[in-house]
């Protein structure tokens, strides 16, 4: 049972296994089927053990993690899914079709040469031929961090739900400066079209450019997604309970600063992107838990390839 689970550092260091993993290995959540305790996981039933609120009325302060050897090993967990959170809210899996997770630094994936048309086929004649074949050059991939300066004795008083906020918000930060690198691949060699001003017409255009696949989601920038929001054929258009924008035709439109004010990224995120990790969030687990927060490191170590170029067109507004 979780009451009887031996908190120690070592569980942060076992090899290809997440400090949750490892928890859920001493104490797994199938047992708990049909218990008041099914909703929770390894980890959140620890917190449950030592009675930790992390939010809520009765959310307890910083230090209360710090309360036994015990309490403390729990205290970088709640920092990695504090900033996970943050980094999961962002776009990223909303524009990636897959995630793999890759042992090495470096990624060499496949390629798909599609170009022979699609059609009938007279009997015993070769039929058309599309081929998968391995990359000829790897993908090296890019670490992403952050150094965070924060002392025990500065936030030991701090309510955990404010600070998980404040740690979250370095997770979007973090994933937009990711986002950044997927937006620089989509738009590398994509089919385009180019407009001196912007119109309605503009992004019905790019919406035929595609043929195979589907123009399932529009990337604009900020200042553009909000003249696209502004057109007259948008002004019947209200944005879902979590903001989302859906066009006319169907595409969600998606605002983020990555994008160039004058590139508007149409995709199939079906079809577009995969989204390569080499890691998880890392951090320095033992400083957390000695109480030595003077300075976190968080980073992750990710790139991005596309998958199929016929389902990225990207819109440009030339400049005048």
């Amino acid at each position: 049972m979780y009451n009887d689970i031996r908190l120690e550092k070592g569980l942060y260091n076992l090899s290809g296994k997440t400090f949750t993993a490892a928890l859920e290995e001493l104490d797994p959540s199938a047992a708990y089927a049909g218990t008041p305790l099914e909703r929770l996981d390894a980890y959140e039933r620890q917190l449950k053990r030592f009675n930790i609120h992390v939010s809520g009325p009765e959310c307890d302060m910083v230090e209360k993690f710090f309360s036994s050897t015990e309490t403390a090993v729990l205290f970088p967990e709640f920092v990695t899914r504090s900033i996970r959170r943050g980094f999961d809210d962002t776009i990223i899996n909303t524009i990636s079709a897959a995630k793999t997770v890759s042992e090495s630094s470096k990624y060499l994936g496949c390629v798909l040469t599609d170009t022979a048309q699609y059609s009938t086929v007279s009997q015993a004649a070769l039929l058309p031929e599309s081929t998968v074949r391995e990359a000829s050059d790897a993908l090296t991939l890019e670490k992403f961090g952050r150094l965070i300066s924060a002392s025990y004795e500065a936030v030991r008083k701090q309510r955990l739900d404010v600070f998980g906020v404040m740690l979250r918000s370095i997770g979007v930060k973090l994933a937009g400066a990711v986002v950044k690198k997927a937006v620089e691949v989509l738009v590398e060699d994509a089919a385009e079209i180019t407009t001196e001003s912007l119109t309605y017409a503009d992004l019905a255009k790019l919406y035929g450019q595609f043929n195979s696949f589907d123009m399932t989601t529009v990337i604009a920038s900020p200042a553009t997604a909000s003249a696209i929001a502004a057109m007259e054929q948008l002004m019947e258009t209200r944005a879902d309970e979590k903001g989302r924008i859906t066009l006319p035709f169907g595409s969600e439109l998606i605002k983020t600063s990555a994008a160039e004010d004058d590139t508007i990224i149409g995709i199939d995120k079906n079809f577009a992107l995969e989204f390569i990790t080499s890691s998880d969030l890392i951090m320095e687990t033992d400083k957390l838990i000695d109480r030595q927060l003077d300075q976190i490191t968080v980073s992750i170590t990710c790139g991005f390839r596309k998958i199929t170029p016929d389902a990225v067109k990207v819109l440009t507004i030339a400049s005048e």
